[in-house]
């Protein structure tokens, strides 16, 4: 056989070869497609929620401070001064490092705009965030901080903890499983099939916007009551998607 014939051989044979190969994985491909098909007609997909309502356990503060100055290092050093006075009443009612975390730090002029535009001193600004799960504890923070110097209180908020969360998931999945599988059962019902069981699932948690107080009523010299602060409730929430088998 001469080489020409030969090499022609091996040429058409490896054509056939890739024709069935190609065959091969379409007709694979068309089953797996009906077979999905079949098992996405013959299902109904649902979703389920539950909620509760917790008293949050961590409160979120800023404690700033502003000063103004003749010159930039008058106000820096000032602002330095109060801002630590500040941070050794916090660490007095038991808050740690960890849990005072610097946010805002900033030296700028101030301006004579009236007559002219000429510099008449600066202000130095330093502001905290304040995290803590001592949430009894948000009054004596904002009180004994303003008594060190601190003159900027706000943006304080409550919120849930992930170690709450993680308290509340497993009770809040098993209701919202629960919530699926009702409305699963009513629709089931009112289409005349059953379930035959679950196809997927999925989950989603949230929580309620935390509470925000933009500023707090802080306590005078007159007035030494304590500041009012609540910290409300907050909604944790748990969703679930299911789709169910049917027949």
């Amino acid at each position: 056989m001469s080489q020409e014939n030969s090499n022609s051989k091996l040429y058409y044979l490896a054509i056939a070869i890739s024709v069935a190969l190609i065959f091969v994985t379409a007709t694979e491909y068309a089953s797996s497609q009906t077979t999905s098909q079949e098992v996405t007609e013959h299902t109904i997909q649902v979703s389920g929620y539950s909620e509760k309502s917790v008293v949050p356990d961590t409160a979120i503060l800023n404690i700033g401070v502003v000063v103004q100055s003749q010159t930039a290092q008058e106000a820096t050093d000032e602002n330095a001064a109060i801002m630590s006075a500040v941070i050794e009443e916090l660490k007095a009612l038991g808050l740690e490092d960890k849990d005072i975390q610097t946010s805002f730090v900033s030296v700028y002029p101030e301006y004579d705009y009236e007559e002219t535009t000429n510099i008449v001193g600066y202000s130095a600004s330093n502001s905290l965030q304040v995290r803590t799960t001592m949430v009894d504890n948000v009054s004596q923070i904002i009180d004994r901080s303003t008594a060190a110097g601190a003159n900027q209180i706000g943006g304080i908020a409550f919120s849930t903890s992930d170690e709450m969360q993680e308290e509340l998931r497993e009770e809040l999945i098993a209701e919202a499983v629960d919530d699926a599988l009702s409305k699963a059962n009513i629709l089931a019902n009112s289409l005349n099939v059953e379930i035959a069981g679950v196809h997927s699932s999925s989950l989603s948690d949230s929580e309620e916007p935390i509470i925000y107080h933009d500023t707090a009523e802080v306590a005078t010299e007159e007035d030494a009551a304590s500041t009012p602060i609540q910290p409300g409730e907050s909604t944790v929430s748990m969703s679930v998607q299911v789709t169910y088998l049917i027949e």
